[in-house]
């Protein structure tokens, strides 16, 4: 019948992933209203950001699952038949999936094409590179999971956190140029082989250009640039250095420390806090330090031990 659509469990316009564990698909569009539903797994953060267009509307209707939602200072469970709305929203809100949950959602700002046509091809390259090389498998997510936790501590502005939930995901894309055979040898590589691992923050930089995410091109650039001059590429300075990439610099390289490698086993996470903390000001932002240290003693407040910002 003209002007009525029947569709069919699983027929979708469209649909994108955002990492492993999170689905977007259009279900519908028309006059500027996209309707969407969302699939978040278990564990998963996900976010409600506030609109560059203070008319826009987002509504999201639970369907199924269980997460937890962080209001301001309050922390509230939202369920099957809760829904919530956003409008002209002043600071993000965060929630936690508690179990995995159906989302239907409804925006009046179009969003879904801005993701699925260049989000899903980084988010492609960003599943070669963990294909590549499986010790690093779920690295890119867990580094975002820090990095955002660490910003909302230094209780950074929303663009920072928008910056951070997408550039940490991506951060290490430019590693599709590098050859698995140095990317997974168990041994000490050499100045040549070093210097193609050091290509890839510009790699996965220049991936970004003429892309709507062209602004986050110099924090993927610079997240291995140290405070000091001794990182690379370009051997920046402190001040020269972007907020973003200071906290993804110290969220990369504690997940890194503290999962096994072709060529070493994982640090503990007490040992891993004292070597990062040895580095502050040198290396690594002492905020940034402080601010990891403040969420690794929250995610472990049930356990008798603590990690501390002065470990030795």
């Amino acid at each position: 019948m003209k002007g009525f659509q029947l569709n069919r469990k699983g027929e979708v316009l469209e649909s994108v992933k955002i990492e492993e564990n999170m689905e977007l698909s259009l279900l519908s569009k028309g006059d500027g209203v996209e309707l969407v539903h969302q699939l978040i797994e278990k564990d998963k953060l996900f976010y409600v950001y506030p609109s560059d267009n203070p008319l826009a509307l987002e509504f999201y209707y639970v369907l199924s699952g269980e997460a937890f939602c962080e209001i301001g200072p309050e922390r509230k469970r939202v369920g099957a038949g809760d829904y919530f709305t956003a409008r002209n929203l002043e600071e993000p809100v965060h929630f936690t999936a508690v179990s995995r949950v159906e989302l239907l959602c409804a925006f009046t700002d179009q969003t879904f094409v801005y993701l699925s046509e260049e989000m899903s091809s980084l988010m492609q390259i960003k599943n070669k590179v963990e294909q590549k090389d499986p010790y690093t498998h779920r690295h890119s997510e867990r580094v975002a999971k820090y990095a955002v936790q660490i910003a909302k501590e230094m209780k950074l502005r929303k663009e920072v956190l928008e910056n951070l939930t997408i550039a940490a995901v991506i951060h290490d894309i430019g590693k599709v140029h590098v050859p698995n055979e140095i990317l997974n040898k168990p041994d000490r590589l050499t100045d040549e082989e070093f210097e193609i691992i050091k290509k890839h923050p510009v790699d996965g930089a220049d991936m970004l250009i003429g892309t709507s995410y062209e602004e986050l091109s110099p924090i993927i650039e610079q997240h291995h640039e140290r405070l000091d001059g001794s990182g690379y590429p370009y051997g920046k300075l402190d001040q020269q250095i972007p907020i973003e990439s200071k906290i993804i610099a110290v969220s990369d390289t504690f997940d890194a420390m503290t999962k096994d490698r072709a060529y070493r086993k994982a640090f503990s996470i007490d040992d891993a806090v004292a070597e990062i903390v040895r580095l502050k000001g040198s290396h690594y932002d002492a905020e940034v330090v402080e601010a990891l240290v403040t969420v690794l003693n929250k995610e472990n407040q049930n356990e008798q031990t603590s990690v501390s910002p002065d470990s030795n």
